[in-house]
């Protein structure tokens, strides 16, 4: 899962992509609002953290441009918290939710998973396929009850499969959700990470479907 940060605090912006990159995110970062609206508009990120006071375009109009342009990656903004009127304008122009300054790290993860999540049509904390469960607030998988023993690159492919299960997913995708801007991307490096990844979970269930990507889904799933 791939988080755009857009923050001009760079503390805190920095606190952020720490604790999302600890958690198993990949993270992008901004530190102004034209950088940042160019990057949600050019990239495809799972989730966006977007505050609301930036300089060179606000967190508002950046919101704004992004639902004109038919983006519709899920939005946390950051706000004050004793301005009210910028929560309801942040939602107005489309965002998902909201924090206010000061805040815990947990909550703000806990609310982008949850964002994630629902984005993808999953309610629960926990995404079952088959013997596999992925638990999306430890960020451990395990197959028949036992934890699988993942590289981050591993459980980053695992983790976007299993939010689309069911849907072919290309090559493509996986190297734009698995890797940040800055790197070396070759999506030759997908079908040894989808090799390893079957081997440690010892059960079919991802297909390939030649010429279009991957497909997870449990055994009998219609397709």
């Amino acid at each position: 899962m791939r988080i755009l940060v857009v923050e001009d605090d760079a503390t805190l912006n920095r606190q952020l992509a720490d604790a999302l990159k600890e958690a198993g995110y990949v993270v992008d970062q901004a530190f102004d609002g034209e950088e940042g609206h160019y990057l949600g508009d050019s990239e495809p990120y799972d989730a966006v953290i977007l505050d609301i006071g930036l300089p060179e375009m606000d967190g508002i109009t950046v919101l704004e441009k992004w639902r004109a342009q038919g983006r519709t990656m899920p939005v946390l903004i950051l706000t004050a918290r004793d301005r009210w009127s910028d929560k309801v304008a942040g939602i107005d122009a489309g965002a998902d939710d909201y924090v206010a300054k000061p805040f815990h790290v947990e909550e703000v993860l806990a609310r982008i998973r949850a964002l994630i999540r629902r984005a993808a049509g999953h309610a629960s904390s926990e995404i079952v396929c088959g013997p596999v469960r992925l638990d999306t607030k430890t960020s451990k998988a395990s197959v028949n009850g036992a934890q699988l023993k993942l590289t981050s690159h591993e459980f980053r492919l695992l983790s976007y499969l299993m939010h689309h299960m069911g849907e072919v997913v290309s090559r493509t995708a996986l190297v734009e959700h698995m890797y940040d801007q800055d790197f070396d991307r070759d999506s030759n490096t997908i079908e040894v990470f989808v090799g390893r990844l079957r081997k440690k979970m010892g059960v079919d269930l991802i297909e390939t479907v030649r010429g279009l990507g991957y497909r997870m889904q449990a055994p009998g799933a219609a397709k």
